[in-house]
């Protein structure tokens, strides 16, 4: 009896303990073509568009264009109340009369004063004559002298007072002009030719000028020539290059893929909780007018390609086994591998298309030399064999093969799952971790 109980509790243990072989997830290595492209998110404007806004304060009394009207460069597009105005430049209309009436009268005093001044200078001389001869007195000669140097004097004030009216008449033509000007500003005109693509204003709508001058419409040039504001991340600004193709879509045409051209990347940053972006324009035209000023626009930027090469599943890259580190390592020296693999840790890496914002993906089997990586091949037996490459360009799906013992058809481990039972007792169910 004791014989058969001890077999019992051995095969009980055994069925405590017994793990199944790992089952292994696999992709296949294949030839094809790969393409790298920077992706970002941008909006569509024009290539030129004018504020066009009220130097004057008042209430706009007269619209005549609305969102979407086509406009002729000096068109009238609205008008301000211009009573108030027109109140001043008459005013200052008058007040010019005045100072000119003023002006006129200091001449005509001059005019007469000149004409006193030389009766009395007749008068002086003939005195200073009779004088010589005896026949006037000193004093008479000291009248004449001193009615002479008064007529003389007041010559000069006659001529500074002739200088102070052209003055006055001068401020008053300026503040002739100013008003005038103001009033002309009460008629709001097209700057461009163009579309109105906003209006901020309506009729009875008070504007104020005193600060700044408000934004009353907005007129794009051309809309059949547009750009693509799209938010580069500084880490690809690098790669980009004027002339460049760059395709864009957009959510109203969601099947539908517009091309265009890299014209520039701007050099003004900006900084958004410690994300830099680059503003890259891309050109295209709009004949069709299909496009919007507004719209987001959803860009790719091919920077790279190859064509026929042998590519590796990222995911391939990224696996490493569940192995103690002592067989990782035994396994690395049986197979030739020259450096320890990095383990698989989870890094912060901005992907394609989040417009700098980054998640955690798995960082790659990378080892000596930023283009060599370690993958895992699943051999015939089920066994693994790990196998050193050099890689290149990348998709973010697949990345090309540069040099490797790895043929197109080869599978790869992309991931692993085991299963533990127990079967220690009823009601006890199988495991998986």
């Amino acid at each position: 009896m004791l014989v058969p109980l001890v077999i019992i509790g051995v095969f009980a243990g055994f069925q405590l303990t017994r793990q199944t072989d790992p089952e292994y997830f696999t992709a296949k290595v294949e030839k094809g073509d790969i393409h790298q492209v920077i992706e970002a998110t941008g909006t569509i404007n024009p290539v030129t568009s004018v504020q066009v806004g009220s130097q004057v304060s008042g209430m706009i009394s007269k619209l005549y264009v609305d969102f979407n009207s086509k406009v002729t460069k000096g068109q009238v597009i609205a008008e301000i109340d211009p009573k108030l105005f027109q109140g001043a430049v008459l005013q200052a209309q008058a007040d010019l009369q005045n100072a000119q009436a003023l002006l006129a009268a200091a001449k005509a005093n001059m005019a007469k004063d000149q004409a006193t001044l030389q009766q009395n200078k007749l008068d002086y001389e003939r005195a200073v004559a009779l004088q010589r001869e005896s026949v006037n007195s000193q004093q008479q000669l000291d009248q004449a002298k001193a009615t002479y140097d008064a007529i003389t004097a007041q010559v000069g004030s006659d001529r500074a007072a002739i200088q102070q009216a052209e003055a006055q008449a001068a401020q008053k033509t300026a503040t002739l002009k100013v008003a005038q000007t103001n009033l002309d500003y009460t008629i709001i005109r097209a700057p461009i030719n163009g579309t109105v693509v906003a209006r901020n204003i309506d009729i009875g709508q008070t504007v104020a000028a005193s600060l700044q001058a408000p934004t009353l419409f907005m007129i794009a040039l051309d809309l059949t020539k547009m750009q693509v504001y799209a938010k580069t991340d500084e880490g690809d600004v690098g790669q980009i290059r004027p002339g460049q193709k760059g395709d864009f879509q957009v959510d109203a045409f969601p099947k539908e893929t517009f091309h265009g051209v890299v014209f520039q990347v701007r050099m003004n940053a900006t900084s958004i909780q410690n994300v830099v972006t680059y503003d890259t324009i891309v050109n295209f035209e709009n004949p069709q007018l299909k496009l919007f000023p507004g719209m987001t626009a959803y860009v790719s930027i091919p920077v790279a390609s190859v064509t026929d090469v042998v590519r590796i599943p990222n995911a391939a890259l990224r696996y490493k086994p569940d192995l103690p580190a002592e067989k990782v390592q035994e396994l690395y020296s049986r197979y030739g591998v020259t450096a320890s693999a990095a383990a698989p840790v989870s890094t912060t890496a901005k992907q394609p298309g989040t417009m700098g914002k980054e998640r955690s993906v798995p960082k790659p089997n990378t080892t000596s030399g930023s283009d060599m990586a370690v993958v895992w091949k699943l051999q015939a037996d089920k066994s693994l064999r790990p196998l050193q490459i050099h890689v290149g360009l990348t998709d973010h799906t697949y990345t090309a093969l540069i040099s490797g013992d790895l043929q197109p058809g080869d599978e790869l481990v992309t991931g692993a799952t085991t299963v533990k039972q127990e079967t220690a007792g009823p009601g006890l169910t199988p495991q998986r971790r």
